[in-house]
C-alpha cells in the first residue's frame, strides 16, 4: 500500500522532489521505491531525462489501479469499524427460484 502511495505522489507532482516533501520523507528512499517497483514489474513507470517529464502507459495503468486499490483499501476500513461499532448492518438477499 505505501508503494503505491508513493507512486501516487510522484505521478501527481511529476516530480520526486515535491512528492517527498509531500510525504514527509526525504527523496532518495522515495526514488529508490519507484526504481523498485520498475525493477519488479519490468517495465519503466515514468518518461524522464533529469526530470519526469510524463507517465508511460504502463504508468498511467498503475496509477489508475493504485488509486482504485487505496480507495478499495480505504473503504474495507471505513466499514470495519463502522461494523466494530455496531452502526453497519448487512442485509444477506436471498434468490430463490421455482422449479
Amino acid at each position: 500500500m505505501r508503494q503505491f502511495q508513493q507512486f501516487l505522489a510522484v505521478a501527481e507532482t511529476m516530480s520526486f522532489r515535491r512528492a517527498a516533501e509531500h510525504l514527509n520523507m526525504a527523496q532518495p528512499p522515495l526514488t529508490a521505491t519507484i526504481r523498485q517497483m520498475e525493477a519488479e514489474l519490468g517495465v519503466r513507470l515514468f518518461e524522464r531525462t533529469n526530470r519526469i517529464n510524463s507517465l508511460t502507459a504502463a504508468g498511467e495503468v498503475l496509477r489508475d489501479e493504485a488509486q482504485r486499490t487505496i480507495d478499495q483499501a480505504e473503504r474495507a476500513v471505513a466499514l470495519t469499524r463502522r461494523a466494530g461499532t455496531g452502526r453497519l448492518v448487512r442485509c444477506a438477499s436471498v434468490l430463490s427460484l421455482a422449479l
